[in-house]
């Protein structure tokens, strides 16, 4: 009896075995069982692999680009950067458009602007432009009739009202500001490192801290209703929030954090939208 059970049983493995091999010639999928306290290692790719997120997010500071009109509903688990780099708007322009303070904490159900809190796009750079409209063609020419050209059409900047700006800081300008251009929102000015960084005007300081990525650390003043400067890469910040400064106080110490070389990022925003800075600083 012995041996017909064996025969049975090496029957059934040899079926067994068959039938393994039938479903793998048939399929392609493949069940990889990684152990319990151990993570599946990501495959790797001949490709240029993708810098880290601290280092790519330094390197650029993106321009924000308005939707106009549009309001996003916060969900679980949001941040305001999540948002704002969903939406192309920069974590900065998200948080003072929607006056969100630090540690900008926002709530599911809240709805965040995803532009300027004056629904109005940003002011045009001062420049003079002549606007050609052709005129009607008459309908018998005459010596008297051509066509009229109409007066330039003047675009002017916002006014600063009874703001006096000043520098922030000595030094050359290495890189001004340039409307459009991702990383030129301001002006970058060349110093050493502990070289006083002042206030541009009176007001009062919203942000001091080092929360916003590709800034360093970073204070914002507040002038008033419109007006805002930033001051970003600092070595020592020296003011706090809700401080009140005057013109040309030092408010910092010049440094390097998030940027490649000792140097201030000067900012000046009109209703949270940069402008450049060069058209309300006195002349060098």
């Amino acid at each position: 009896m012995t041996k017909p059970r064996l025969s049975m049983m090496s029957t059934r493995l040899l079926a067994a075995a068959a039938a393994t091999a039938a479903l793998a010639a048939c399929t392609t999928a493949r069940v990889v069982e990684y152990p319990s306290n151990r993570a599946p290692t990501p495959a790797r790719t001949t490709g240029s692999p993708m810098p880290p997120a601290s280092q790519a997010s330094t390197t650029t500071q993106k321009v924000s680009t308005p939707k106009y009109g549009a309001t996003y509903e916060v969900q679980k688990g949001d941040t305001v950067y999540h948002i704002a780099t969903t939406n192309g708007i920069t974590p900065l322009d998200l948080a003072l458009w929607n006056d969100i303070p630090p540690p900008y904490t926002i709530h599911p159900g809240q709805r965040v602007r995803l532009y300027p809190r004056n629904g109005k796009a940003p002011p045009p750079p001062p420049s003079t432009t002549a606007v050609v409209v052709p005129a009607p063609r008459p309908s018998a020419p005459s010596p008297s009739s051509s066509t009229p050209t109409p007066p330039p059409a003047v675009t002017t900047r916002p006014t600063a009202g009874n703001l006096a700006w000043r520098w922030p800081a000595d030094g050359q300008v290495i890189s001004t500001y340039q409307a459009g251009e991702p990383t030129r929102q301001g002006l970058d000015i060349a110093g050493s490192a502990g070289q006083s960084v002042r206030a541009a005007s009176d007001g009062v300081v919203v942000y001091s801290g080092a929360g916003l990525v590709g800034y360093g650390e970073l204070i914002i003043i507040k002038h008033n209703n419109e007006w805002l400067s930033a001051y970003g890469h600092n070595r020592k910040r020296m003011v706090t929030e809700g401080q009140r400064v005057s013109a040309g106080q030092q408010i910092a110490e010049m440094g390097r954090t998030a940027a490649p070389r000792d140097m201030l990022h000067f900012e000046i925003r009109f209703d949270g939208k940069p402008v450049d800075p060069q058209l309300y600083l006195p002349k060098k």
